[in-house]
């Protein structure tokens, strides 16, 4: 069985109306090899070093830009002696959807055509992608009015311009090659799966999808995710649950069934088993002021 590395379950808001966190770290001795469900992207404003994806290795040096998807295998090695400054933003599958809709979606995401997972920027392409960076923490960092929208309209920008920068080719250094994430059948599958969880999906529409038994698509989610279809499933549907708890007036019975659910009572159940506690519970707890959460 292919070896996979420790694998990420959380980042700061998760679970909150703005599936977002982005800051800027400092890395002097790198970050170890990981993986994680959710989306990724860095920007090295100071520093050199070394990134690694699916064990194809690009360098980190000041402007450039890395598109981390979905449970790929990542690793940074900073140069001895140096200190990596970026920009370090983790969100939601469901908050690019919000952002950029279906379509830009599955163009942002695409790994069947071989594309770039990083570009890197000089001169004033630089400068532009740094500016839109500190207007998009700030963003995150402020609490002005109509902040949230603010956030996903910047983050759909960042990803749009940072799409067409490497289809064109554009905006890397000559000595910076074009390294493109290798295709992984398991990805689309994953991919496929994210895209349309809130329907009815079994294995056996997956097997018919995908050309392949449905025991040996029920290893390849496990090996890739350590969770079976199943979970899998049940945990995007309970994930886009929460955020929709948290940040619609829809009535719970709207919610089981938006999220792909055709029992109230099958969502409950579930809901209570991920969370500790039923649907109702969670949307009281999450949307009351914070003072009366600490009384």
């Amino acid at each position: 069985m292919t070896y996979f590395p420790k694998n990420l379950k959380t980042y700061p808001n998760m679970d909150s109306p703005l599936p977002l966190h982005i800051k800027i770290n400092r890395l002097q001795d790198g970050y170890p090899t990981h993986r994680h469900d959710f989306l990724e992207f860095s920007y090295v404003i100071e520093g050199r070093g070394r990134e690694g994806i699916n064990g194809s290795f690009h360098p980190m040096v000041p402007g450039v830009f890395t598109f981390i998807l979905p449970f790929q295998i990542h690793e940074i090695i900073t140069d001895p002696g140096q200190t990596l400054v970026l920009f370090n933003c983790t969100f939601s599958m469901n908050l690019l959807m919000e952002a950029g809709g279906h379509m830009e979606l599955d163009r942002l995401l695409a790994q069947d055509e071989g594309l770039a997972a990083f570009i890197q920027l000089t001169g004033a392409d630089h400068e532009r992608f740094c500016s839109h960076l500190y207007e998009l923490l700030a963003e995150y960092e402020g609490q002005d009015s109509w902040r949230a929208p603010m956030i996903k309209a910047k983050l759909a920008e960042l990803l749009i311009h940072f799409d067409r920068k490497r289809r064109a080719g554009q905006g890397r250094a000559d000595s910076v090659a074009a390294a493109a994430v290798k295709p992984n059948p398991t990805w689309q599958m994953i991919h496929y799966i994210q895209n349309h969880y809130q329907e009815s999906l079994t294995l056996s529409d997956l097997s018919r999808k995908f050309s392949m038994s449905m025991s040996r698509i029920s290893e390849r989610i496990k090996e890739m995710t350590e969770l079976t279809f199943t979970q899998f499933l049940n945990d995007l549907r309970i994930r886009h649950a929460c955020s929709l708890l948290v940040s619609t007036m829809m009535n719970v019975t709207e919610i089981a069934y938006e999220v792909g659910y055709n029992s109230y009572k099958t969502f409950s159940r579930l809901f209570r088993e991920r969370k500790g506690v039923v649907p109702t519970v969670y949307r009281k707890l999450k949307t009351q002021p914070v003072h009366e959460r600490q009384a």
